[in-house]
């Protein structure tokens, strides 16, 4: 059966991201475990959840346990940098540097829209009864 997990008093904790769910749908579970312990492996407590593919209203959903989450980091549960991004984005931690640093390269080099392909603006010069210069 199950047996409850002993803590040892020299155990180091993480708050870290255990990742679910299927290819190409991710989902994660921010859970409390022992640092040696797999990433996908037994963990002592699950303290929230995250969804990264935004819904049709384009948000992504993160579920937190907010007291339980303060007690954890009250005991000394270090969070690993993915989760320390998370909770910095909830205001539960200062916000991450790095939260910053992505921002910033964002604004500095947006993505490219997508290219529409000029076969309208071809047609269009056909149908005004233009000549195009080829002979018949």
């Amino acid at each position: 059966g199950d047996f409850p997990l002993l803590l040892d008093v020299d155990m180091q904790l993480r708050i870290r991201l255990q990742l679910h769910g299927c290819t190409n749908r991710p989902f994660y579970r921010l859970v409390v475990a022992g640092r040696k312990f797999k990433r996908n492996g037994r963990h002592l407590e699950q303290l929230g959840s995250y969804d990264p593919l935004p819904n049709k209203k384009g948000e992504k959903l993160v579920a937190l346990n907010y007291e339980r989450i303060k007690y954890w980091l009250f005991v000394g549960a270090e969070p690993t940098k993915s989760a320390a991004k998370l909770l910095g984005l909830s205001d539960i931690l200062p916000v991450s540097p790095r939260s910053y640093l992505e921002a910033a390269r964002r604004r500095e080099n947006p993505k490219p829209a997508p290219k529409e392909t000029p076969t309208d603006t071809d047609s269009s010069e056909e149908e005004s009864g233009e000549d195009s210069g080829t002979a018949v």
